[in-house]
């Protein structure tokens, strides 16, 4: 070819691969990986818990046999019934009345806790978590020593003081003030540990802030602790009001429903009627009726808990 002709262009080089198509590899892999780990977790969360949930509603549309289908019959026959609807006052009063003695006692120990020395904090918690790591079976059964109406520690005690003994079994009223100081007594430890937990984590910043705007104690507690710990705080009381509801041994062995069945809740009597009585489909009935109330009171909580989590981002 003469000098004179044109050369053909250079052919383009080739182009970069775009650094967004190697993120988006990237982010894959590592949503493959976490779905890996995650897995035998969720195969375990179908296996105790969504599995049992879909049986239960299964049993709960057949008859006492399990031979036939019949709807809605159970659930229309427990509403019927004068028991249950005392089952459900009972459940309401334990769990409302238990997390709310347990907050406000975990709260109070919590801040206790938090203006000790770091060395005393140590021996302190270790102390009070006592309650919460003996297993409840074991320590109820320590409580039903001192409530036993022949050999009670409390009613010897009261009498060695003049005052009369105490029926704490026996009554309806005092059976369900003791089951209820047990679940306090037994419950109040987890409360304190997330809330002290929760206060370590607010900024000494806000503390001196506050006070040199010249806030008083209550007003620190009110303005700067609460807000902090909000989230906390409904995370810990949802927790505690589902694991309350679905409380079994400290009512089956204090009371076993009694007296008459007015401290019955809703795991004691579904074990009562579905295993004692052998009406299986009739107590999977009464234990899907705790399903309702929870979901609707977590729902909210977890939609507030969303709400002041974007308000603070």
């Amino acid at each position: 070819m003469s000098q004179g002709t044109l050369s053909a262009p250079a052919a383009p080089a080739a182009a970069a691969p775009p650094r967004g198509g190697a993120l988006k590899r990237l982010s894959r892999r590592n949503s493959t990986v976490a779905f890996l780990l995650t897995l035998p977790l969720i195969l375990l969360i179908l296996g105790l818990v969504v599995y049992p949930f879909l049986y239960a509603i299964y049993l709960s549309t057949l008859n006492r046999r399990m031979t036939r289908f019949i709807g809605w019959e159970n659930f229309t026959f427990l509403l019927s019934r004068e028991t249950f609807w005392n089952v459900v006052f009972q459940s309401v009063l334990f769990a409302v009345s238990a997390v709310l003695l347990k907050a406000l006692i975990g709260f109070i120990l919590a801040h206790v806790l938090h203006a000790l020395p770091a060395k005393g904090q140590r021996k302190w918690r270790g102390m009070l978590l006592v309650p919460w790591v003996i297993p409840p079976a074991i320590s109820t059964l320590a409580w039903w020593w001192l409530f036993d109406p022949s050999y009670s520690a409390f009613n010897w005690a009261l009498m060695g003081i003049g005052v009369d003994p105490v029926p704490w079994l026996g009554q309806a009223g005092w059976a369900r003030f003791s089951v209820i100081l047990v679940n306090v007594w037994y419950g109040s430890p987890f409360f304190m540990i997330m809330y002290l937990a929760a206060l370590k984590s607010v900024p000494d910043q806000l503390y001196e802030a506050a006070a040199i705007d010249g806030a008083s104690g209550w007003q620190k507690l009110r303005y700067v602790t609460f807000p902090m710990m909000r989230n906390i705080i409904s995370i810990t009381v949802l927790f505690s009001l589902i694991v309350t509801f679905a409380n079994f041994d400290i009512v089956r062995i204090l009371t076993n429903g009694g007296p008459q069945d007015t401290t019955h809740v809703f795991a004691t009597y579904a074990f009562q009627v579905g295993i004692q009585s052998g009406d299986i489909p009739l107590g999977a009935s009464v234990s899907l009726f705790m399903f309702p109330l929870l979901a609707v009171f977590a729902i909210f909580t977890l939609r507030g808990v969303n709400r002041r989590s974007k308000e603070m981002a």
